[in-house]
């Protein structure tokens, strides 16, 4: 662990610059989810509780630095005071006079929430001046918005630059899942990747390959390698110009010592619709007329067989079309197996992605999975081996 925690600083009676994402879906004017506000509670009441003062920054939407009232995070004030239990202060700007004198005028026990950082094209832009600008607001820098650490951006990185910089208590968790999954993991690891294009997961599968001892492939991406292995797979969805590329996929696993599990059996239906009329048949056996919708229970079993032996496990996304009953059986079994496992403490199991959270969400077994990252695209870039500017820039600090 290169970064430091709250825990490392001292922040009595300091200001402390508080990085969230709470980039919040919205429907007639109100949080419709409220899950990434509730998210932040605990770095914001530890600020609190060690007699720091916090000053929220975070981004809504794509105003590509033009402000506008419809991506204010004004709107979010009541949803933020609802979880957090307290008034919050509006500042009604990002960096200036206005927000230099709600700045000043903060006093212990209170919280001031900034105006949409990306109101400023300097804030995507990273520039030196804006990043300085926030750090005249402020005594320490926090990032807890580890979802937005894909992106080198002045309230990501450049403020590391300007001031003293910790992880939030959720970006440390979301680090330390990531560390004990794939980082420095106990093995055998097991991944499961699954969507509909493998050309999208390309980066994440060649490095998975030289990191896990068994790579589960389903969704639409099976049937891609399935094709690739010279089985018909009929009017399944599959990107047929990448069999070339999955096949490479195949050798790199097969030189890295990585099993790589593709379907066994496979359950079709002549119409992607929920209940279409389906059957179970061998994964080479798909009729010209059909579309593979869903690994067999076959499949299933083995998927079932590798997770007990495995001590670590990193998901991201389903094996099937998890959104159309019968066709969610197996991302629901193997969901429910690998939740089982971990709440009896045999598996670490960390999954992300919007669809895997979905997925999960569903088949009820989120809940006892070590942890869920609601990170997208940061946690899809991590999983692909990448460097995160947002992690990166706290690393070198």
């Amino acid at each position: 662990m290169g970064w430091k925690t709250l825990d490392n600083m001292d922040i009595s009676g300091k200001k402390v610059l508080l990085r969230v994402d709470i980039n919040v879906p919205m429907k007639a004017d109100k949080v419709s989810d409220a899950t990434r506000i509730e998210k932040i509670v605990p770095t914001v009441k530890d600020i609190l509780a060690a007699k720091g003062m916090p000053i929220l920054m975070a981004h809504f939407g794509r105003p590509k630095g033009v402000a506008s009232a419809a991506l204010s995070l004004k709107q979010l004030i009541p949803a933020l005071e609802t979880a957090l239990g307290q008034s919050v202060i509006w500042a009604d700007a990002t960096i200036g006079a206005k927000a230099e004198a709600a700045s000043a005028a903060l006093r212990e026990g209170q919280i001031l929430m900034l105006e949409n950082t990306r109101f400023h094209a300097d804030e995507e832009a990273n520039t030196t001046e804006f990043a300085a600008a926030l750090a005249a607001l402020g005594d320490i820098f926090c990032n807890d918005a580890f979802s937005a650490a894909h992106r080198a951006h002045a309230s990501t990185e450049g403020l590391t630059h300007h001031l003293p910089a910790c992880a939030g208590r959720l970006m440390q968790a979301e680090l330390q899942a990531l560390e004990a999954a794939l980082g420095a993991p106990q093995r055998p690891v097991v991944a499961v990747v699954g969507g509909a294009k493998v050309s999208t997961k390309l980066d994440l599968l060649g490095n998975l390959v030289t990191k896990v001892d068994h790579l589960v492939i389903g969704g639409g991406m099976a049937n891609t390698f399935l094709a690739a292995q010279g089985h018909a797979i009929g009017a399944s969805l599959a990107e047929h110009e990448m069999t070339d590329t999955a096949q490479n996929i195949l050798a790199k696993a097969k030189a890295a010592g990585c099993k790589i599990i593709l379907p066994s059996d496979i359950v079709v239906a002549r119409a992607f619709a929920a209940h279409a009329p389906h059957e179970t048949l061998p994964a080479a056996s798909c009729p010209k007329d059909a579309m593979i919708l869903d690994a067999g229970p076959d499949t299933v079993d083995t998927i079932a067989s590798v997770f007990e032996a495995a001590k670590t496990l990193v998901w991201n996304g389903p094996l099937g079309a998890f959104e159309l009953e019968p066709f969610d059986r197996a991302t629901n079994a193997a969901a429910r197996k690998a939740a089982a496992l971990s709440a009896a403490g045999k598996l670490i199991s960390v999954a992300g992605g919007g669809d895997t959270v979905a997925a999960l969400n569903k088949a009820g077994a989120a809940q006892d999975f070590s942890y869920i990252s609601t990170a997208g695209g940061a946690f899809l870039e991590w999983m692909e081996g990448k460097t995160l500017p947002g992690v990166a820039a706290l690393t070198q600090k």
